[in-house]
């Protein structure tokens, strides 16, 4: 891994060449950046110290690893445009949501080694979970490289390609829900009389410990709930409620739905 380009320079793409100069992965100098706004590509560069190219062909020519951090219905634009000069020991790694690797091995080659990456927005201050998958032009040094580039986002797990759509509710949306969670929960405490940003600090903080429980006692989430719930107490009063709303089932159908759209975006842009 000597040197690495990034088509796109938006939220998730500007957090992963932050991650891997921070990780120091490469020296800024290793790292070439190409987006279509200047401007913005311009103020990048001068706060990083990244080079930024022309276009996104000549990025490709001069890396070894190129980000695919665009949306997915200009994928195949920017598949077009570099088509020409991917080589076979150059790697892809794409971040759009959606687009399956027979999408990339069409536009580039059978024999090109592409990786699906689904990052999700807490990769911005290295707390993300991004889901990585391939086939078998992919070699094991290629693997290796890629998660270490992620991981300069966060933690970093292989995924079955057919499950790539379905993860994205898991994984890549799901922070919207959270975020939803603690703006109710903090809506619901100002209502009680409580500041709303000492509101918001304590939600966050009981949202952020409560997967910490999940991730590192290893039990199963409904015992830590149990454990939470006295008889006849406020806890399983709340969780009642919750229950009577539908709490479970919503999260299950907005889920459903999350995925469905995945789905159609593999089919539009694919």
């Amino acid at each position: 891994m000597n040197k690495i380009g990034f088509i796109g320079t938006g939220a998730m793409g500007s957090a992963m060449i932050k991650g891997i100069i921070k990780a120091k992965l490469l020296e800024p100098s290793d790292i070439y950046v190409f987006d279509t706004d200047k401007e913005k590509l311009q103020i990048f560069c001068e706060e990083t110290g990244v080079i930024a190219e022309a276009d996104s062909l000549q990025l490709t020519k001069k890396s070894d690893f190129v980000i695919l951090a665009v949306k997915p219905n200009v994928v195949k634009t920017v598949l077009s445009e570099i088509a020409g000069v991917f080589s076979a020991d150059k790697v892809l790694i794409s971040i759009a949501a959606g687009i399956p690797l027979k999408t990339y091995k069409a536009a580039l080659g059978d024999n090109k080694k592409v990786i699906r990456a689904l990052p999700n927005t807490p990769a911005i201050i290295g707390e993300g979970m991004t889901l990585i998958s391939f086939d078998e032009a992919v070699n094991n040094d290629n693997i290796n490289d890629a998660i270490s580039i992620l991981s300069a986002l966060g933690k970093v797990e292989c995924m079955e390609e057919r499950l790539m759509s379905e993860v994205v509710a898991l994984t890549s949306s799901s922070p919207a829900y959270i975020f939803m969670l603690i703006e109710a929960m903090a809506d619901a405490a100002v209502l009680s009389g409580i500041p709303r940003q000492t509101a918001y600090r304590l939600a966050s903080q009981a949202v952020a410990g409560s997967a910490k429980m999940v991730a590192e006692t290893g039990k199963h989430p409904g015992e830590l709930k149990d454990q939470v719930c006295s008889p006849a107490g406020t806890t399983i009063e709340a969780v009642a409620a919750l229950e009577k709303n539908g709490f479970r089932n919503s999260i299950i159908q907005a889920m459903n739905e999350c995925t469905k759209k995945a789905q159609e975006l593999g089919k539009i842009y694919g």
